[in-house]
């Protein structure tokens, strides 16, 4: 499909929060993380760009996300009312997570949400996240547990998850799936790659027999080291290597 460019028509500053927006969606997609064309991932813009007003970046509801691009995402309030001219709907009913998230936490420029597999099969468990790899000492370091209250579309859920998360970066929605919260886009992908890798190797792990659990100590230790850490996961790091790796595969995202 034609989706006219955006790029004349934004800041520059914009611009590149909707590439690397676009790239995150074709990320998720190429690491097998989408659920058709369900869940969101968020951006906040920055008040250099739109003041003192909230406004956020989100997919536009219907497109696979790897048929998501800079132009196609669409520029939205806390209420997800369109900003701009879009040919595409959006899903008010999707946004209530993210905007619950968005309006506690002034640190959190993305918010990315999945249903995966492996995911939802550790929400689904009492224990939640165990302490059986180093995958999950990270995220044991910053996590936090909200209780299922059905399909999340009404605003008087929001409370209880912003009090449910608090200051944590990592939440199991319990019965639901995932939910990461980052400083930038590159940190939220990358605290959801351990996370989602945290949760595949438990549900390996579990089908093999009696489990060896790190040492309290050891998960004491990366707790305090995270707090220290400027960066949290470092996804300014590794992010660059990403976009090579999307580059390589198909670099219509930047459209």
């Amino acid at each position: 499909m034609h989706i006219p460019s955006m790029k004349e028509l934004v800041s520059a500053e914009e611009w590149q929060l909707r590439c690397d927006l676009a790239a995150c969606y074709r990320l998720v997609a190429l690491y097998g993380w989408s659920d058709l064309v369900f869940t969101h991932i968020t951006a906040k813009l920055p008040p250099s760009v739109a003041g003192d007003a909230h406004q956020f970046l989100i997919n536009p509801y219907g497109l696979m996300f790897d048929e998501i691009t800079a132009s196609s995402l669409v520029k939205v309030d806390m209420q997800c009312n369109k900003l701009h001219d879009s040919p595409f709907p959006v899903n008010p009913a999707g946004f209530v997570i993210h905007s619950a998230v968005h309006a506690a936490r002034d640190d959190a420029q993305c918010v990315l949400h999945t249903h995966t597999r492996a995911g939802v099969a550790v929400s689904a468990q009492q224990a939640g996240i165990l302490p059986i790899s180093q995958q999950s000492t990270f995220v044991l370091a910053s996590l936090a547990y909200h209780g299922y209250e059905g399909v999340a579309f009404r605003d008087e859920e929001k409370p209880r998850l912003q009090d449910d998360l608090g200051s944590a970066n990592f939440l199991v929605l319990r019965n639901h799936g995932l939910l990461v919260v980052g400083r930038s886009i590159a940190d939220a992908f990358l605290s959801m790659y351990t996370f989602e890798n945290a949760c595949r190797i438990q549900i390996d792990a579990q089908a093999g027999g009696a489990l060896t659990e790190v040492d309290p100590r050891i998960v004491a230790g990366t707790a305090a080291a995270m707090k220290v850490q400027t960066g949290g996961l470092g996804g300014a790091f590794v992010w660059p290597s990403l976009l090579r790796r999307l580059e390589r595969a198909d670099p219509g995202y930047r459209d």
